[in-house]
Formats: structure tokens, C-alpha cells, sequence
């Protein structure tokens, strides 16, 4: 019997009534290409010239474009955080960041074209670990801005 995993994440989930399906693989399983490969997305961390952390959540197949962040945030610049800034910002290490949970709620965005997708599939919490969810579920819990945010 394989052990529940229960993380933040899904613990905010949970307490906010929202359905999601989640999915553990092993470490050192590779990431092959998977039935949800289209719905994957990263959630990448930054922060804007004024200190402020901002969230972003793209497809993983996509690359965020920082004007386009930078407008949508009202900064003059936005830096991707550096990785030893994450776990002390967010409680998640590289690899395991969800947009649900944080330490803090960040001013959260999402990818525009993804609002319209049936589900997504974030993080969730944990290292190899996601939560697919609806677009519309996230945007509530995490109090999400749907802006265009790729290249």
C-alpha cells in the first residue's frame, strides 16, 4: 500500500473544497513524455526592482518572457529569484515549487492561454509530485491575474 502524500498544497486544496487528481513518481524517474505533458506547468519565481516577489505559472514546453512580466507587475525590470532565495521565500526547493502554499501569497499570474484549458498540472508541493486541477480552481486559491506572459 503506497503511503498518502499530504502536502501544503493539497492541504489548501483540500480546506477550499477543490477538486484535483494527484500523481507521485519515484525519484530518478525519468520525466517521459506522459498523457498530461501538454498541461504541465512550471511556476517560476522572480523578483521586480523594487524587491517585490511576484509568481509566475507557464507551460513547461514555454519560456517566460520578463517584459511582458515586468509590464504585467508594473516593475521596470524583473530577475528570476536565485535558487538559494527559494526555500527561504516560499518553504519549496527547485523542482518542487507550487504556486499553492507559499510562506506568503505572492502577487500570483498565470499564463493568459491557460486559463482557457480544460485542467492544468502544477506542483504540487514536492519533488516529482503534481496536482491537476482546473485553471479556474487556481486562479481562485492562489488569487491569480491572467496576463500573456510567454515568448
Amino acid at each position: 500500500m503506497s503511503k498518502v502524500i499530504k502536502t501544503n498544497a493539497l492541504r489548501i486544496l483540500d480546506k477550499n473544497k477543490i477538486n484535483y487528481e494527484s500523481k507521485s513518481r519515484p525519484l530518478g524517474t525519468p520525466d517521459n513524455p506522459d498523457k498530461d505533458a501538454a498541461l504541465i506547468h512550471k511556476t517560476l519565481v522572480a523578483h521586480g526592482m523594487s524587491k517585490e516577489i511576484y509568481v509566475f505559472i507557464i507551460p513547461t514546453s514555454k519560456e517566460l518572457d520578463l517584459k511582458k512580466a515586468a509590464t504585467a507587475t508594473h516593475e521596470k525590470k524583473i530577475l528570476m529569484l536565485h535558487e538559494k532565495e527559494l526555500l527561504p521565500n516560499t518553504g519549496y526547493i527547485k523542482g518542487g515549487c507550487s504556486p499553492i502554499g507559499m510562506k506568503k501569497q505572492y502577487k500570483t499570474f498565470l499564463e493568459i492561454s491557460s486559463a482557457d484549458m480544460d485542467q492544468i498540472v502544477v506542483s504540487g508541493g514536492k519533488v516529482k509530485f503534481r496536482v491537476k486541477l482546473k485553471p479556474e480552481d487556481l486562479i481562485k486559491v492562489v488569487d491569480a491575474k491572467t496576463v500573456d506572459l510567454i515568448k
